[in-house]
């Protein structure tokens, strides 16, 4: 039986079919590499019923044969950015930053190329830049390379626009890195252009076969709370692309429960959620 799954109220907008779910979960695997699983149906039905209504459909199963029948890039963008999910903070996992003004230290001097590929709404992307900075000045011979799939939140960060009381940021940083709203804009914050201009936002996606396009090798990656995401297969792949496009001896830094000792012929692990390439 073709079971209806949530929400669970009997007045529900749509019905999304057990078949539906199914589809929705090979279509993002294909597509990102995200593994869903059965606990998720609730927040898909959240997520993609908005598109439904955008798109003046009445259900799931004409939006997907809609989909795969020849639907643009541009809606399968939309698919994608419905589904993924960008939890982030300024100086999130703060050890890490910590950890970071050592490894930058350790490369003063050199040109240096680092690697966001989760930059989400842009908050890690900046706390980024920031530490860059504070570490080795602004003249730091340093790019930084942000990517995300969805396209949407790389949009909010290119803006670099935020509440004024975003968590992660005090006093001094407040003052040295943003520009207070006046006006219509009180109440907000925008990171000043000299940080900015650190950084390049980019769409990538993690399952593209081809990642010469990220250009000279990494010398520091962030891959944080990416992994969890994807199922074993999938992370394997990833990290091992991920060792292509790093130089020797480079570090990847990830999130506090992803763990790759079993990946040890490519990373090594060198301190709480660090690793380096072997």
């Amino acid at each position: 039986m073709n079971a209806v799954l949530p929400p669970s109220s009997t007045e529900s907008e749509f019905t999304l079919e057990k078949s539906d779910f199914e589809r929705i979960r090979q279509l993002i695997y294909q597509r990102a590499g995200i593994s869903l699983h059965e606990g998720k149906q609730a927040m898909v039905y959240s997520r993609l019923s908005r598109r439904l209504r955008e798109t003046g459909l009445s259900s799931f199963s004409e939006y997907l044969q809609r989909l795969e029948r020849g639907g643009s890039e541009a809606e399968w963008q939309e698919f994608v950015n419905c589904l993924t999910t960008n939890l982030t903070a300024f100086f999130r996992e703060e050890h890490h930053f910590h950890a970071l003004v050592d490894d930058l230290r350790a490369r003063t001097g050199q040109p240096l190329r680092i690697w966001c590929n989760a930059a989400s709404t842009g908050e890690e992307p900046y706390s980024l830049a920031m530490t860059v900075v504070e570490t080795l000045g602004n003249a730091a011979p340093a790019q930084l390379v942000c990517s995300d799939i969805d396209t949407k939140v790389l949009a909010t960060a290119q803006r670099g626009v935020y509440p004024a009381d975003a968590r992660g940021l005090g006093p001094e940083r407040l003052r040295r890195h943003f520009l207070r709203g006046k006006g219509s804009n009180s109440g907000h914050i925008r990171v000043k252009p000299e940080l900015q201009r650190l950084i390049q936002f980019r769409a990538f996606n993690l399952m593209a076969a081809d990642w010469r396009s990220l250009g000279d090798p990494f010398d520091i990656v962030f891959c944080r709370n990416v992994m969890i995401y994807f199922d074993n297969p999938t992370q394997r792949k990833v990290l091992e692309r991920t060792h292509s496009v790093m130089k020797p001896g480079g570090l990847l830094y990830v999130g506090h429960s992803e763990n790759f000792t079993e990946a040890r012929d490519l990373f090594r692990l060198r301190g709480k959620t660090i690793y380096e390439r072997v």
